[in-house]
């Protein structure tokens, strides 16, 4: 969430940054500023008539101890007035708070300086590639077909269970995805990372402490007796361990990684991008994230997309990175990477992970803070990404990895599946 403070300093330079994330209200900057403006206002008249309480309640004390009744009870008819007007006053406090809460709920993030201006996908650039496209053999399959000629995923049976969207892994296929989830988190610890196991439902108070909410209401499952939402990502419930927490200066940073599934109701298109295991309601995905110094996020942010990259480079798939332009950006996010893979079946780059600075819009909502050296408090800085979502990557090494006896495995998985094939 934004500051207050920031957009009274710098309504400008807030208007220009949230016009790069094609933000359509810049009105709402000057608005957040005359509702501040009432608020202050308010905050004076109250602080006012209180001093003068307080001042007369103890002239009402020397009065009484010097016996002067009739002075004394003067002053308490100004302080029984006076303290009439506060009520009031208080409840228009209230209200205007309430207000401005209202309004700066609705700003995104505003986007870092590296963050290019566009607005589309195709406008995002690309950082570097690495890998090599596989030569796949005579009569090459698309995932979708692969899977179920090997009965690896039933997505009839899991639409009959639940709906469309929601796969079924059946024997190898689901063998595979927990061979990929334990080496995904084996390498993730081996860097440093601590292992958790968060729930995977959350309150209201966890999800916009994340930036779910407001912005993203209609793609979350909602359990509306409990007000529960099951989380779209090990992200949510993670960055909250340390809601409303302040750490010391030698906690940070701090390395997180969580496996979890994943629930997202978001509608896509019709045709190829939409099949098989291209997007689904449920999936699997093991996350980072990182709680650190203000002045290390960014030198963070690079050692996390390093991070993602050696992984893909393990699993022997050819990969880009891309740093998203304003338009394409998440409403929580100050800057973010996206790794895609290629599949060569498709001959179309799947996305396969986000890395994103998240610097203070959400701590300063989660009231994530810390104590420095010099004993200050101020906001720490959050980041995560995946590392990585499986579904895409499932699709990738079936496809690139095919062969024309079956499907082999990248060599860092023989051991996590049991086998040098995966069938």
């Amino acid at each position: 969430m934004l500051q207050v403070s920031f957009l009274r300093q710098y309504k400008d330079l807030a208007k220009k940054k949230l016009a790069i994330k094609h933000f359509a209200n810049l009105a709402l900057v000057d608005e957040v500023v005359e509702i501040d403006d009432q608020r202050k206002q308010l905050q004076g008249a109250f602080d006012e008539l209180q001093s003068k309480v307080n001042a007369a309640s103890k002239q009402i004390g020397a009065h009484m101890a010097k016996g002067e009744k009739e002075q004394a009870e003067a002053l308490k008819n100004n302080v029984a007035d006076w303290k009439k007007e506060l009520d009031p006053l208080k409840e228009k406090m209230v209200l205007v708070e309430e207000q401005l809460q209202q309004v700066i709920v609705q700003f995104p993030n505003l986007p870092h300086d590296l963050v290019p201006i566009g607005k589309t996908p195709e406008e995002n650039e690309v950082v570097r590639q690495g890998g090599e496209t596989p030569t796949l053999p005579a009569g090459a399959k698309a995932h979708w077909d692969l899977i179920k000629e090997h009965n690896l995923v039933d997505f009839e049976t899991g639409a009959k269970i639940t709906g469309s969207g929601f796969p079924l892994y059946i024997g190898k296929g689901a063998k595979f995805q927990r061979a990929l989830t334990q080496y995904f988190l084996d390498f993730n610890t081996a860097a440093g990372y601590t292992e958790y196991l968060p729930p995977f439902m959350v309150n209201a108070a966890s999800a916009f402490a994340t930036g779910q909410l407001p912005d993203k209401e209609g793609q979350m499952y909602h359990a509306t007796e409990d007000d529960f939402y099951l989380i779209p990502t090990a992200e949510v419930p993670v960055t909250n361990v340390f809601r409303d927490v302040v750490l010391k200066h030698s906690d940070l940073p701090i390395q997180m990684t969580a496996y979890s599934p994943c629930f997202r109701r978001e509608a896509g298109s019709f045709g190829k991008e939409v099949r098989g295991l291209n997007r689904v309601h449920q999936f699997e995905k093991v996350e980072i994230i990182q709680i650190v110094h203000p002045d290390k996020s960014d030198e963070v942010l690079n050692e996390m997309v390093a991070h993602v990259e050696k992984l893909l480079i393990s699993l022997g798939l050819q990969y880009r990175i891309l740093r998203l332009c304003g338009g394409d950006m998440g409403f929580a996010s100050a800057i973010t990477y996206d790794f895609e893979v290629y599949s060569a079946a498709q001959q179309r780059w799947l996305e396969v992970s986000s890395v994103s600075n998240f610097q203070a819009y959400q701590t300063y909502r989660m009231k994530c803070r810390f104590k420095d050296e010099e004993g200050k408090t101020q906001f720490a800085h959050s980041l995560n990404g995946s590392s990585l979502a499986l579904p895409r990557i499932f699709a990738a090494i079936v496809e690139n990895y095919q062969t024309e006896k079956g499907i082999s495995l990248p060599k860092v998985l023989h051991s996590y599946f049991g086998s040098t094939d995966l069938v």
